[in-house]
């Protein structure tokens, strides 16, 4: 049975979405593209950019089998090479 993890990714400096590099920008491409390819194969229920005034940071809920799993899933994330990623279990109450 699949467990659900919340992601919390954080950018490299607080100022990121706003001076992001051309090749920062292309490694982000990269990681939509990722992202959008979990999502079709059913490991992320949710995922994009958090707009917090304190500091945008990006989230996502992934569904995998095990943490190992779900931190596999993040460092094959292009973005990772930028960011730093967190993941914590979490019980997700998804409509049935």
């Amino acid at each position: 049975m699949k467990s659900h993890f919340f992601v919390k990714l954080i950018p490299p400096r607080p100022a990121f979405h706003l001076d992001i590099t051309p090749e920062e920008a292309a490694i982000m491409q990269e990681h939509s593209v990722y992202w959008a390819e979990l999502a079709k194969q059913g490991s992320v229920l949710v995922y994009g950019p958090v707009l917090d005034p304190d500091g945008v940071y990006g989230m996502g809920v992934l569904s995998a089998e095990s943490v190992e799993e779900a931190q596999m899933l993040m460092a094959r994330d292009p973005a990772a090479s930028l960011m730093t990623f967190k993941v914590s279990p979490m019980r997700a109450f998804l409509p049935s």
